[in-house]
């Protein structure tokens, strides 16, 4: 396959490609696994910094340094989140103008670097500070990561790639609740040892993940925007070569060329004008979808361990042992139903679910309020709106990262995860753990009724103008700024 050009490199040059339209016509390979896993990863350290807040608070109440409260354990989420905040929009806007390899090396350096450091913590504002840092380097690897991912997959695999891997934040969640089990435990560590070596468990996992992605190559597309055309060229040509070598035929290429000027970067202005101008009923989507996720998941999750304390006097070295079932159908939402929404498509598959999270949530807070659930069933309730509520939050990224160009989308990611997570997710479980702090399940149910809402209004707005993006090339959802006009 001879990919068609002109020289390429300098402002003013029209090129033509077909590098893009060569990715998405691959069989899936051995290069697609391995990249999944080494990048995929993320959101399973994620899982597991959120699952640790949580499933550590009696820890934390209890360590003679920290001595929090129920009020310090919401706030440590939320400063948790202000840091993914930041971390989203600097390293988004870097990942763009510098490339997606360089940035997801440097946020999971400073991951690796602040999560150890918060094992060390010596004071409540110590703890608050490496938990911000932390934050920052998973907010920053949300936005590189979710590009490259997105711009290496098979248009036809897209949905569900994408769903299952963030899916995989609830295998972190499963090992930070495992963690917290045996490290909590009296007579294995427990004390203020064992919730310090749970969060050592992080920076091990990071500095494996940083071997594995040693051999992962820049983003071809990336390449190409910014004119350096050969060596996208060699990239596919790489993979194209892998895959024939496992015994793979590739098809034919039938989409037409692109026509592109490359270009250093793109100037705040258009940004800001692509997206609140030109694509502003897209940002609109993405903006719900986001804010309502992040204030569903954020405020039950942070205080969930708070809810099986104070609410059914579950052991806090035992809280790990909930959190387990929770984790198993927040995994298996993406993973079974990831598929369907690149089949029966993108507008009905994130309204679903989107609508039914939001009315299972209501129903279990009015059962929670009325003392209807042993902690048993408290937890089987939670598994079943968390297998829906998983794969709408999952779709959420998986929106956002597909329907705006290439040039901006690592930014795009970030100023909606940014919106969407800073209201949703700081307010949520600052809301939460003020609400728990009354000892009163009347109140607790308000918080789940605003997250009802706010989940079936999000549906309503992606099933009036949601995209359609199932299948296509990410080129054909959004053109590229630099593409030449015809």
């Amino acid at each position: 396959m001879t990919d068609l050009h002109l020289p390429a490199g300098k402002p003013g040059t029209v090129f033509e490609t077909d590098l893009p339209a060569r990715l998405d016509r691959l069989p899936w390979g051995r290069f697609h696994t391995l990249l999944v896993f080494a990048l995929g990863i993320t959101w399973l350290l994620d899982g597991l910094e959120v699952t640790l807040a949580g499933s550590v608070s009696g820890a934390l109440k209890a360590s003679p340094e920290l001595r929090m409260s129920n009020f310090d354990i919401g706030l440590a989420g939320g400063v948790y989140i202000a840091g993914a905040v930041l971390g989203a929009l600097l390293f988004g806007w870097l990942t763009d103008r510098l490339g997606r390899r360089k940035l997801f090396f440097i946020t999971l350096w400073l991951y690796i670097g602040a999560t150890a450091a918060t094992a060390f913590s010596f004071s409540l504002e110590s703890f608050l500070l490496f938990r911000f840092l932390t934050g920052m380097g998973i907010g920053g690897e949300y936005t590189a990561i979710n590009s490259t991912i997105q711009e290496f997959t098979p248009a036809r695999y897209r949905g569900w790639v994408d769903l299952t891997i963030n899916g995989t934040f609830w295998l972190g969640a499963a090992l930070g609740a495992g963690g917290a089990i045996v490290l909590l435990d009296p007579n294995v560590v427990g004390g203020d040892l064992g919730w310090r070596l749970c969060f050592g468990i992080g920076a091990a996992l990071g500095l494996i993940i940083l071997v594995m992605r040693l051999w992962l190559p820049e983003s071809p597309r990336w390449l190409l925007i910014h004119g350096r055309h050969d060596e996208a060229r060699r990239i596919v040509e790489g993979i194209e070569a892998r895959l024939r070598d496992q015994g793979h035929t590739l098809p034919a290429v039938n989409s037409p060329a692109l026509r592109l000027h490359p270009r250093d970067h793109t100037p705040l202005g258009e940004i800001f004008y692509t997206l609140f101008v030109s694509f502003r009923r897209r940002a609109l989507v993405g903006m719900t979808l986001l804010t309502a996720q992040a204030f569903f998941y954020n405020a039950i999750f942070f205080t969930y361990a708070l809810v099986l304390t104070d609410f059914y006097q579950v052991p806090a070295e035992q809280v790990g042992w909930y959190v387990l079932p929770l984790a198993l159908g927040n995994f298996c939402g993406p993973l079974l139903l990831g598929r369907l929404f690149d089949v029966i498509g993108r507008r009905v598959m994130i309204s679903l679910t989107y609508a039914v999270s939001g009315v299972l949530l209501a129903l279990s807070g009015y059962a929670f309020a009325q003392g209807w659930f042993d902690v048993t069933q408290q937890a089987i309730a939670w598994m079943v709106i968390f297998f829906f509520a998983s794969a709408a939050a999952s779709s959420a990224y998986l929106t956002v990262a597909e329907t705006f160009p290439l040039e901006i989308r690592a930014l795009a990611i970030a100023v909606f995860y940014a919106f969407g997570t800073g209201l949703g997710g700081i307010i949520g479980p600052t809301l939460f753990g003020q609400l728990i702090q009354t000892q009163q399940r009347g109140s607790l149910l308000i918080g789940y009724l605003i997250g009802a809402a706010l989940m079936c209004g999000a549906a309503l707005v992606q099933a009036i103008w949601g995209v359609a993006a199932e299948r296509q090339a990410l080129e054909s959802v959004a053109r590229p700024l630099s593409q030449a006009k015809d």
